[in-house]
């Protein structure tokens, strides 16, 4: 059940991820005004190519945390844990993955590790959201 649980919490990055991607789609449209003759200011396209290099972030993030969620669901639905715990390092290995062929961890502390990463996910959006409001409260004292 620790598993399950684990990997229905790593599935909510999902909606962590589309509102992310909102936010960048945004910032991209926005700062590629100028294309469109529209003048941008200095500050402005410098706080968009953050908020996009902060998507990128959270991309990078969002995708590790959907493996580690299917990787999870499917590990719940296994009668031999332990047999199936080493194929999945084994083939973590093979695909260069991971730095060795066994790992000696727990599923608790693999579970906590993961579940990190979806933390870092959410920081990640916060961070954007942030930014985003600064720049929205702040682009008309800019110009």
């Amino acid at each position: 059940m620790h598993l399950r649980v684990t990997a229905s919490l790593l599935g909510r990055g999902q909606q962590l991820e589309r509102l992310s991607d909102g936010i960048s789609l945004i910032a991209l449209g926005y700062g590629l005004a100028p294309l469109l003759g529209t003048p941008l200011p200095l500050l402005g396209s410098g706080l968009c190519a953050l908020l996009v290099i902060l998507g990128l972030v959270h991309k990078y993030l969002a995708v590790r945390v959907a493996l580690d969620a299917e990787l999870f669901a499917e590990l719940a639905s296994r009668s031999d844990l332990p047999a199936a715990t080493g194929q999945l390092d084994r083939a973590l290995f093979d695909l260069n993955l991971k730095p060795s062929a066994s790992d000696p961890r727990d599923w608790t502390t693999r579970s906590q590790a993961a579940l990190g990463l979806l933390r870092r996910q959410g920081l990640c959006l916060a961070l954007q959201i942030a930014l985003c409001l600064t720049t929205l409260l702040t682009l008309p004292l800019i110009g």
